[in-house]
């Protein structure tokens, strides 16, 4: 190859502030002259080429070439590019160079030249070298080489930020990384030093040293280090780390919030290597003290606002300790709520009736007066129903914590000391308040009477008196009063067994007076709905989703319920035979108890509650999942892997087999979350009908059978059932066709 006889001019060239002393090719040099080999030259980037000799075949990644922009642009090229001439077909330099080392500095430099950061001529510093084969030394730059020990590159980070006080999007800047990358590397710096020793011994993996940094905690890190036993899993440590603390999806923390909790000096410790859903709260006493206030605050504000004797505030719900509770009852609405009422619920009509069918989303406007009209209607509904001024004044609140991390307002509790004592009228201006006579001007009156001088005319000279009383008004004598009774109450048991509308309604009455109506006996029909108080076999059922629902339709049922209780077979005859349906499978469901007790024996029951699940196609996902608490932690090893081997598989299962108990339960919840896996307690049997083929379904018609719609039919037509008005059934007609129902007019004026 031919060499430069003369000198070469020595040039100094900036480079990102820096100025180094290099050879660049002078400019009367004909391209068929190089500079001799290993010399130093600034060669135009658009005269450096990729090299077809380079050893690695591996193309760089986006993000390695973004990192290699990055880093030259803050402190240029801190290695020079190895290159060799290029040669045209009969052996002659062509002024173009192959890049034989450092093609990733050379790919950044072209996408700085792209971004219009430098000129497409920009000087490049190289070494030319023609002495050693481009292959070779290619692979001899990447093989021979040791790279920085990770701990060493995350303490240099931390070290940036420390004593130079560089943030992390600065040094993302400088190094072409991410802030986020930086971030992780600072805090993986920031771990114990005598844990970072133990990474490079190779006593810990990456990933466990990844657990460790999820605190800053230096003692903290080390107690639970030491602690660990064989299983030293990234989960186990993170576990053990946050094991006093409180999540994020906790819903004490979602009540407060994470703004709240800082403001008030907490710490949200985060954990940058895993999906943490906000964190951990670090302190759970300050946590239970801001939930206390806070719940503290809207129980004021009710107290204050609805008048109630008092407030008291709980994390969980206290079950009313044995308290009676009022519930709101129907009202009617003021003259001016009603008028106001009508001309909203209108002015909502018509713009419905204007924009129903438009395909397009509604104009701003319009959907904010909707929402307006949507929110008065809410209002003004509200006032329909109103807890009694006594009640409010002799009962109280409970504020607490729902499971979904937002207050619950439970009214109208009353305390035994404030309820009032039971008075009946004794006739001529008195009253019996607790089995005491008083007058009306509150005065005891002692047993007895008194003649006009005031003396006292003892219970005897009475009765010797009423001896010579008359017997016309005499009562019915009670042995008289029981055999009449008795004949009545057989032919009212006949007559309702013939009326299956009417039993329907007065089991519906039974069951609602007694579920409603505390301590009055109102029922004709001996029928004892009792409830099982659940929460004294499982801890917090009633701060679960499914507790709240079942409460909130039972106070919705309560706040329709007529003040006194004789106004109740009124009030259900009344209602539509839907609703009549609704009432009574509510108060049903209140008595079911498919509770397994040790010292029980019911096997017949627990089989017909299994069969009441089938038949309400029951589905038990919708309310439990298995966790460490619920179920796993609370089962043997055995189970544990058995339901982890059932609902994922034997892989999964034989992963967890070696673990001890604990962590098992909290690897085994993370395996089953969002399976649907249940235990067999918890498994409903699938219906029968389901697992009926479509075809048996479908069975051809019978021309000769009879026509069912003319002898029972089983669904009545809708539109025949409204245009009929059947007479009320005094007693059962011989002539009806078996099956007929009661409907519409036809139900109530029976009922009444």
């Amino acid at each position: 190859m031919a060499r430069i006889s003369k000198k070469t001019k020595t040039a100094t060239v900036p480079v990102a502030d820096q100025k180094v002393e290099a050879t660049s090719l002078p400019a009367n040099v004909e391209p068929a002259a190089v500079p001799a080999s290993s010399a130093e030259a600034f060669i135009p980037l658009d005269k450096l080429k990729k090299s077809p000799r380079n050893a690695r075949k591996t193309p760089h990644s986006e993000a390695e070439i973004e990192a290699y922009a990055a880093s030259i642009a803050a402190k240029g090229i801190l290695q020079n590019l190895v290159v060799e001439p290029e040669h045209d077909s009969d052996g002659q330099p062509t002024g173009f160079y192959f890049v034989t080392i450092g093609e990733g500095r050379r790919l950044a430099q072209l996408l700085r030249g792209k971004r219009k950061e430098i000129k497409k001529t920009e000087p490049i510093r190289c070494v030319i070298d023609t002495a050693n084969d481009p292959f070779e030394i290619s692979l001899d730059e990447n093989v021979t080489r040791t790279a920085m020990h990770p701990a060493d590159q995350f303490e240099a980070f931390r070290e940036l930020a420390e004593n130079r006080g560089w943030g992390a999007e600065e040094i993302a800047a400088r190094f072409g990384v991410t802030a986020h990358v930086v971030k992780q590397r600072m805090r993986l710096g920031s771990v114990s030093p005598k844990l970072m020793q133990v990474y490079r011994d190779g006593g810990l993996t990456l990933d466990q040293l990844m657990a460790f940094a999820i605190t800053e905690d230096h003692a903290r890190q080390e107690q639970v280090y030491d602690g660990l036993g064989y299983n030293r899993e990234p989960w186990i440590i993170r576990r053990d780390l946050t094991k006093a603390n409180v999540p994020a999806s906790d819903r004490r923390a979602i009540f407060i919030g994470p703004e709240a909790y800082t403001e008030a000096g907490g710490t949200i410790i985060r954990d940058l290597f895993t999906e943490d859903r906000g964190g951990f709260y670090e302190d759970a006493a300050l946590l239970d003290q801001l939930v206390i206030a806070k719940l503290e605050g809207i129980a004021a504000q009710v107290q204050e606002a609805e008048g109630w004797k008092w407030a008291d505030v709980h994390i969980d719900y206290p079950h009313g300790n044995g308290m009676r509770r009022a519930y709101p009852q129907p009202v009617e609405l003021s003259e001016e709520d009603a008028t106001a009422y009508d001309a909203v619920q209108d002015e909502f009509d018509r713009l419905t009736a204007e924009w129903d069918g438009t395909e397009d989303d509604l104009p701003p406007d319009v959907d904010v007066r909707f929402a307006e009209l949507e929110a008065e209607i809410e209002r003004i509904d509200a006032l329909r129903h109103a807890y009694d001024p006594d009640a409010v004044a002799r009962g109280g609140v409970f504020v607490v914590l729902s499971h979904d991390g937002e207050a619950r307002i439970e009214r109208g509790f009353i305390r035994a000391e404030d309820e009032q004592p039971e008075q009946e009228e004794a006739g001529d201006g008195e009253t019996v308040i607790d089995g005491v006579r008083v007058n009306d001007d509150g005065e005891v009156i002692e047993d007895g009477e008194y003649d006009e001088d005031g003396n006292h005319v003892s219970a005897l000279d009475a009765e010797v008196e009423n001896e010579d009383v008359e017997d016309d008004g005499k009562p019915l004598s009670d042995a008289l009063i029981r055999d009449l009774t008795a004949h009545r109450t057989l032919g009212l048991r006949l007559t309702l067994g013939e009326q299956p509308d009417i039993a329907l309604l007065a089991v519906t009455h039974t069951l609602a007076a007694q579920t409603f109506y505390r301590g009055v006996d109102a029922h004709a029909l001996e029928i004892r709905p009792n409830s099982t108080h659940l929460a004294s076999h499982a801890d917090g059922i009633e701060d679960t989703a499914a507790a709240k629902t079942l409460a909130d339709r039972h106070e919705a049922w309560a706040s329709d319920m007529p003040r006194e209780v004789a106004n109740l077979w009124g009030f259900i005859a009344g209602l539509d035979q839907a609703s009549v349906m609704a009432l009574f499978a509510h108060c049903a469901s209140l008595t079911v108890n498919a509770v397994k007790l040790p010292w029980e024996r019911k096997p017949r029951a627990h089989e017909t509650a299994d069969r009441l699940a089938t038949a309400v196609a029951l589905d038990m996902t919708a309310h439990w999942t298995p966790t460490a608490r619920t179920y796993l932690g609370r089962v043997t090893k055995a189970h544990i892997v058995a339901g982890v081997r059932e609902a994922v598989g034997d892989e999964a299962a034989d992963r967890i087999v070696s673990m001890k108990k604990q962590p098992m339960a909290e690897a085994a919840e993370q395996l089953l979350a969002g399976t649907g896996w249940l235990p067999s307690l918890l498994r409903t049997e699938q219906p029968a009908w389901l697992d009926a083929p479509q075809a048996e379904a479908e069975v051809p018609a019978d021309p000769d059978a009879p026509d069912l719609d003319e002898t029972a039919p089983d669904t009545p037509d809708p539109d025949a059932q409204e245009a009929a008005d059947p007479e009320p059934p005094v007693s059962p007609d011989p002539d009806a066709e078996d099956g007929e129902d009661l409907d519409g007019e036809a139900f109530h004026e029976a009922a009444e």
